[in-house]
Order: structure tokens, then sequence, then C-alpha cells
């Protein structure tokens, strides 16, 4: 039986979710996906995703890859599978690749952005969609502790406890931080990332911001290779998973959304 490989971009408001993968207790986007998918297929249908985001965690450029016998073209999976999601969920593009393709393992890069309100009182029209710290946080002390952790290095400091990878080797190849207004953005490229990597680096910065602590504990926390030395595990609601980069070879679709902000 021959089955044909579709690749998805899609976004979402990580929210109302448990975060992405499918669970018992409590609805994860993946079901809803696949609901969708799996009614303009006729047949069950099950994706693979570029990076998993947790509870809460938005995404402006997640990739899929699916397997099906049947025939769609490419307008039918993205206006068909739109068409059964939710508005918090939607499909940007669709289309073929050869099975080679894999959403996950082919991927080269994956870039994250963290979006903060820098403000005194806390943000309204943006709730869950921005983390907020009242502290004046300074941009200029911020990315220079954020240089100490570009590169290979060991990042168990700055993994969850309870992250399963087998290997903490991450190498980062771009961590900026910037600021417009009153909100201050953190954009960080890496080949992978460990579980609430980019949140406890956000923790750290931000802490470095506020003047808690020197530029250099960044790089200090580091070498200490233990998450109980580490700062604080940043909120999930101002995370958002932008883009995923793979081989021109597969031909995917530029997926950062470079209006999301500013």
């Amino acid at each position: 039986m021959h089955l044909n490989r579709i690749a998805l971009g899609i976004e979402y408001n990580g929210s109302a979710y448990n975060g992405w993968q499918c669970q018992k207790h409590g609805l994860g986007v993946q079901e809803v996906v696949e609901k969708a998918l799996s009614f303009v297929a006729n047949e069950p249908v099950k994706v693979v995703c570029a990076g998993r985001t947790d509870s809460g965690v938005h995404a402006a450029g997640q990739v899929v890859h699916f397997d099906s016998q049947v025939i769609r073209d490419d307008r039918a999976w993205l206006m068909g599978t739109n068409s059964r999601l939710p508005d918090n969920i939607a499909v940007n593009w669709a289309k073929p690749v050869t099975e080679e393709f894999h959403a996950r393992f082919s991927a080269l890069k994956r870039y994250y952005r963290y979006v903060i309100a820098n403000q005194p009182v806390r943000p309204a029209i943006l709730d869950r969609l921005v983390s907020w710290d009242y502290r004046r946080l300074d941009v200029s002390r911020m990315q220079t502790a954020a240089n100490y952790l570009l590169g290979e290095h060991d990042f168990s400091s700055y993994r969850a406890i309870k992250c399963q990878a087998k290997n903490p080797v991450r190498t980062i190849y771009r961590l900026e931080v910037s600021r417009c207004g009153d909100y201050i953005f953190i954009d960080i490229e890496a080949n992978a990332f460990l579980h609430h990597m980019v949140r406890n680096i956000a923790g750290v910065l931000m802490a470095i911001g506020a003047g808690e602590k020197a530029e250099q504990w960044a790089g200090e926390v580091l070498g200490y290779r233990d998450r109980t030395l580490g700062g604080i595990t940043a909120p999930p609601n101002g995370l958002y998973f932008m883009q995923v980069t793979y081989p021109e070879v597969f031909a995917i679709p530029n997926t950062v959304a470079e209006g999301l902000f500013p």
C-alpha cells in the first residue's frame, strides 16, 4: 500500500490547551488537529510535529507531517482541515513531501521568541499572550548575559528536572534581546531545545535585567550543570514557536511570522 506524506504549517494560540501532545488528562493541540485531518481524509490520521510545546505555549510556525493513503489536493488539506478547526488553531500551508522528510528529525534549526510586557501594570488585552515583568529590565545587561550561552554547551542547568532527553548538549546559534517600547523580545535559535530550556533562559536573563544578578551569572549557571542552581522558570504564555529550518531539498515554506510582533 502506497502512502502519501503531507507536510503542514500550523499556528495556534496555546492558552486553552495542555500543550501540543495528546494526553489522557487535558486537551492537546495534536488531538484537535488529528481529528480535523481524519475528517478530511475519511480515515484515522496521526501527525508528527517538529517540536512539542508545553501547556500555554503558542506557535506561529509549527510544522507537522502525516501519511495517508488517500489523495487530496493541497487546497483540500488546507481549507478542509481549517473548516474543522477551532478559531485558535489554523493550518497556513499544506504540501506533499517525499517519505525522506520528517518534521522532527529533518529539522536543522528551531526558533523561539519570548515576549515580555515590561511595564508597571499587567497587560489586559494581551492576557495569556505575553509574559509580564513590572521591574524595569535593562536590555543591554540581558544581551551581555545572553552571549555567554551562544555555541554548543551542556544545558543541564537550563532544562526541566524531569526532562527526558538523553543528551543535554545543544547548540545555540542566535540569542538576541531587544526592546520595542514596553515590550522586550528574546529571540533564540538552536539546533534543538530541552524541556523548559527557553523559559529557564528567559528566567535567568530577566533576573539579570532587573539587576538582581550579575551578567556573568548566566555563564556560571551553565557551568553548574545542575537545574537546582538555576533561576526561575519564566511563565509559558510569552513563548512562541516561530520557525523551523529544513534542508532546501525539501522546499518547506519559510514559516516565520515576522509581523506577529514588532
